[in-house]
């Protein structure tokens, strides 16, 4: 419990104060600009903000996407306001019934924070650089277990790829809002909480087999595949649902923790360039380089030291501190911002 109120209050004490900072600068920039409202819709302390929620959360089971829509409101970036280009026009997209529609601020800051996810992949791959060669030697041929750990990463994707591409626009249209994160965290943390009291009787003993990430079997990385295909639901988290798949296919916490990460990579990968192919022109056309770069760069650094953590958490304490985490922000989510 001291594990998870240590998170619930340094998580909030970072959003206060950086918004507090965000204020300050926005207050600077209306003196400044007193005649002109300022038409930059992610600022550098945004940017700051939005990097460090996304690299430590996105690989903790606390929903990654939870934690930024969240940020979203408190930072107001969850507004309707249509954007302007560089030139001062408004930015035009087309909706699902063909009609042009406002590119908005709640669009962008949606979009930004799917682009930052870059930084979390890069911090796997240099974090798991051993993992990442041996996988590369594996498809020159010369490391069989590499290339049968890129087997399992790939079908453990391919749930997540069809699912993912099916349901993309009505996950965003209606699942992106306070309520259903809300009721994600909720319903994570009771879950967790029962698959690790599960998991810590049937694992009791110190000297269980667990299997290499390698040696899964075609059966065992499609049942991680589908339970990350739930976490499609904001607030759920690909993490959570990634670790708990790997605890209830036999893999010890350290590594169901690191094919989690692995698939990570491969997951994050293909949805930020996806994002980044679909909205990335209007992101360049409404959003500074250097607030993205940032972005990345801030996202890097905590992921890849969030990463080092967790892994070392997660062996002495389990599952348990992240899943009252989750129902303790859930409510004070649900009593000051819904």
């Amino acid at each position: 419990m001291y594990h998870c109120l240590r998170l619930f209050l340094l998580f909030f004490l970072g959003i206060f104060c950086t918004q507090a900072l965000s204020s300050a600068q926005e207050l600077i920039d209306h003196e400044l600009h007193d005649t002109k409202e300022v038409s930059t819709p992610v600022t550098y302390t945004d940017a700051i903000v939005l990097g460090l929620v996304e690299g430590i959360t996105e690989y903790l089971p606390v929903s990654s996407t939870g934690h930024l829509i969240l940020t979203n409101h408190i930072l107001g970036l969850d507004a309707d306001t249509p954007l302007p280009d560089k030139n001062g026009n408004l930015v035009m997209v087309e909706s699902d019934d063909g009609t042009e529609v406002p590119f908005t601020l709640a669009n962008a800051a949606d979009a930004y924070a799917i682009i930052i996810q870059f930084g979390a992949i890069l911090a796997v791959v240099v974090v798991y650089w051993r993992r990442i060669l041996s996988i590369a030697l594996g498809m020159l041929g010369k490391d069989p277990n590499g290339l049968m750990l890129l087997r399992n990463l790939i079908v453990a994707f391919l749930p997540a790829a069809v699912l993912g591409l099916l349901l993309d626009d009505i996950i965003e249209s209606m699942l992106f809002g306070i309520l259903p994160v809300i009721t994600a965290l909720v319903a994570g943390g009771i879950l967790m909480l029962f698959v690790a009291r599960w998991h810590k009787k049937k694992h009791s003993s110190k000297d269980v087999d667990c299997p290499d990430l390698h040696e899964l079997t075609i059966k065992q990385c499609l049942t991680v595949g589908f339970l990350q295909c739930i976490a499609m639901w904001p607030g759920t988290s690909r993490s959570m649902m990634t670790i708990v798949g790997g605890y209830l296919i036999g893999l010890n916490p350290v590594r169901a923790a690191e094919f989690s990460f692995l698939l990570g990579l491969v997951t994050l990968s293909a949805a930020s360039a996806y994002k980044a192919l679909s909205v990335g022109p209007l992101i360049v056309q409404t959003v500074p380089m250097g607030p993205i770069l940032l972005g990345i760069l801030v996202a890097t650094v905590s992921a890849a030291l969030a990463v080092k953590w967790l892994v070392g958490f997660l062996n002495k304490h389990g599952l348990a501190p992240f899943a009252w985490y989750r129902i303790a922000l859930a409510i004070v989510v649900l009593l000051f911002l819904a």
